[in-house]
């Protein structure tokens, strides 16, 4: 996947759990659960739908490299 296919992944995913953010206007580096007041089940359903779409494993223990919108596209570009 290319950066703008991951970030177009999580703008469709977060349109979905949270369709009143605007996903579009955050910086890389904002943790999406405060820039966006995710929930730790909105937050679940991201990574759910990021293993579902992409078809990769992701363990716990690497939620926290997905916490912005740049860990997300450097976690997946890997």
């Amino acid at each position: 996947m290319t950066d703008a296919e991951i970030r177009a992944l999580v703008f469709d995913l977060l349109a979905e759990i949270a369709p009143e953010a605007e996903p579009q206007t955050l910086g890389g580096e904002e943790d999406l659960r405060e820039a966006l007041d995710l929930d730790s089940m909105d937050f679940l359903n991201l990574v759910g739908g990021l293993h579902r779409r992409s078809g990769r494993d992701i363990p716990e223990a690497d939620y926290p490299k997905l916490f912005t919108l740049d860990g997300i596209v450097a976690y997946f570009s890997a």
